[in-house]
């Protein structure tokens, strides 16, 4: 099997759209030369990749087996292309970057002394939730990402703590709470509770953190936006937990923030695959990290 590198970049794209029409304009083709790529593709492997649903595409099980390794095959060969750019200095490359977007403002700095010293390096930046970051690395989609620690795959993941900031209740004012010095898990059960999304590596934590003292919380929402959230809890829909720098951006709002007991923490961090070396614009990204908290 003879399948140019390009070829699967198409495929990708095809996948990632669900839509051939968007996937042309994405590659730059015509939508018969993107459909030919693909028929060839199939001609050659022999077998059918992708099945054409009303306007949407979908897998069949070979192309579920051909995108994990399309992902594979396309993140090293990323990899050795970072390698020879390397070999005349860090001048000239991409560097493939997760990011949650809770985190996006508070890696603003270092992003902003990343392309200080390093101006050739073209970011690409991807935003996901925690789980998210961590299955695009796995798929080699990835070079490196911020997240929020714990991570899901601790055994395949390693991780650089970045800085910690405490996670605070979020209440409407004039809620029974209010006037509470703290607050307990076993506070939250009587009130509806507003959630992140599940792939949300803070939302994982709050959980875990509630189901372990015996609190099942009342979820009655779920967001992915942390101003919509602190809306819902202004408008008495429910309460919330946040960290500490986003309720510094509410302080016009008719919201009060109060200590967690036992108190806890949103614990910042860069991770990357364990066992793959980082390419020279992701390592380079990690120096500076660590450098910037000496």
């Amino acid at each position: 099997m003879n399948t140019p590198i390009k070829t699967l970049q198409t495929f990708l794209t095809i996948v990632e759209t669900k839509n051939f029409t968007r996937a042309a304009q994405k590659c730059f083709m015509t939508q018969p030369t993107l459909t030919k790529t693909i028929q060839r593709l199939e001609d050659n492997i022999g077998e059918q990749l992708l099945i054409r649903n009303n306007q949407t595409v979908e897998l069949t099980q070979a192309g579920q087996l051909f995108e994990q390794s399309a992902r594979e095959i396309l993140g090293h060969w990323h990899r050795l292309q970072e390698g020879i750019n390397n070999l005349s200095g860090l001048k000239s490359g991409r560097l493939r970057l997760g990011v949650c977007p809770m985190m996006s403002s508070l890696i603003t700095p270092l992003l902003t002394d990343y392309r200080r010293k390093y101006p050739g390096i073209e970011l690409q930046m991807y935003e996901y939730g925690g789980f998210g970051c961590e299955q695009a690395l796995l798929s080699n989609s990835l070079d490196i990402a911020f997240t929020a620690l714990p991570t899901t795959h601790k055994t395949e993941l390693a991780s650089q703590l970045l800085t910690k900031y405490p996670l605070l209740a979020c209440l409407p004012e004039g809620h029974p709470l209010a006037n509470n010095a703290d607050i307990r898990w076993q506070d939250f059960e009587s009130y509806p509770f507003i959630l992140y999304n599940e792939d949300f590596s803070l939302a994982k934590l709050i959980n875990y953190l509630s189901r372990k003292v015996g609190v099942h919380l009342n979820i009655a929402f779920r967001t992915g936006q942390w101003d919509f959230l602190a809306a819902m809890v202004e408008a008495n829909l429910g309460v919330a937990i946040l960290p500490e720098p986003i309720c510094q951006r509410l302080t016009n709002s008719k919201l009060v923030f109060k200590p967690m007991q036992p108190a806890m923490t949103w614990d910042l961090a860069l991770i990357w695959r364990e066992n793959l070396p980082l390419t020279p614009p992701a390592q380079a990204l990690l120096t500076l990290s660590r450098n910037s908290h000496e």
